[in-house]
């Protein structure tokens, strides 16, 4: 216990300024702090210090208004102009750069995969007519290829390509909802007739039966592949029809 802790214990009680004047005493005797001694120094530094201080504060959280009224009033019309190069530097991603179109094909592959996956896997225990899972099977495709693969293909975050080269029906409408199921449906007629194909030529060089079965990967190579190659119909005739249609206008 401290000396002058003891002392006040073994004190008798005197009266109210004799206490306040043996306190201070002691203190002084014990070297013990003043209440109000410290906190005064300390006010009395903060006052020596604070203009400098305070102007160093102002200064760090002075916010600049003409950068942020320039950034809310940004726009294609007044921003200076940057380079794809410069921006590729800001932008996060893996190190690995693939083509856009290749980015492209994958999302549809795997979208087909999934479908695959999910629907004819994991009803085909369930569902014993086969074309009602084959109904099912394509009108899932259609879905999902309206709401979700062609909005990502749309929202394709890429400048170098044009999302409607990878989509047979690049509108947003609601007729085009009936139409990719429709296509979904001729787009797995052609798959189911590829793996007929690739199962009879396999058949008659083995002399066995069925030996490819229907899986998520190669039922997305497949599917995508078909896909693009109508795609590709069906731009290569709007090419020659609208190169048609101007020459005819200018023989005019």
């Amino acid at each position: 216990m401290h000396p002058y802790m003891a002392t006040l214990l073994r004190r008798e009680p005197t009266s109210k300024v004799s206490n306040v004047n043996q306190i201070m005493w002691d203190r002084r005797r014990y070297q013990l702090p003043v209440p109000g001694k410290r906190a005064s120094m300390a006010s009395k530094k903060n006052k020596r210090m604070a203009p400098e201080e305070n102007k160093a504060t102002t200064d760090y959280y002075r916010l600049n208004t003409k950068a942020v009224n320039d950034l809310a009033e940004a726009n294609e019309e007044n921003s200076p102009e940057v380079t794809k190069e410069e921006l590729r530097k800001y932008r996060s991603g893996s190190r690995i750069k693939l083509p856009a179109g290749v980015k492209a094909i994958l999302i549809k592959m795997w979208f087909a995969g999934s479908v695959c996956f999910f629907i004819f896997w994991g009803l085909s225990s369930y569902m014993g007519d086969l074309l009602d899972l084959i109904v099912v099977f394509a009108a899932v495709l259609g879905i999902v290829t309206d709401i979700l693969t062609n909005n990502v293909l749309r929202n394709f975050s890429n400048d170098d390509i044009e999302p409607g080269r990878f989509m047979m029906f690049p509108q947003k409408r609601y007729w085009t909802f009936i139409l990719n199921i429709l296509y979904a449906g001729v787009l797995l007629t052609c798959t189911a007739a590829v793996y007929g194909g690739i199962n009879l030529i396999l058949s008659v060089l083995r002399g066995e039966g069925t030996v490819l079965g229907v899986g998520p990967i190669l039922f997305g190579v497949f599917y995508t592949a078909i896909d693009m190659l109508f795609i590709t119909i069906k731009r290569t005739l709007i090419g020659i029809f609208t190169d048609a249609t101007e020459n005819a206008k200018k023989m005019r």
